[in-house]
């Protein structure tokens, strides 16, 4: 059984507001960070995250920046 990595990333919309949004998936880190550049790279791309307890969905398109935020951010 492969072990769920969570990453804390901070996005950037196009409208210059961010947010801090939780992904999650099997894998390490590195592969997680991995499918997530993958999918915002793509045009049609659709990432479903959350933001706190909230469902958040990021089209690829609203998206100008992502960062991985240090661990411990807040919510």
């Amino acid at each position: 059984m492969r072990a769920m990595a969570e990453v804390v990333l901070r996005v950037r919309l196009v409208s210059g507001d961010q947010l801090d949004v939780t992904f999650e998936d099997d894998g390490d880190e590195a592969e997680v960070l991995e499918r997530v550049v993958g999918t915002l790279a793509a045009p049609s791309g659709v990432l479903r995250t959350n933001h706190g307890e909230r469902l958040l969905v990021l089209f690829a398109r609203g998206v100008a920046a992502v960062e991985v935020a240090p661990r411990g951010a807040v919510l």
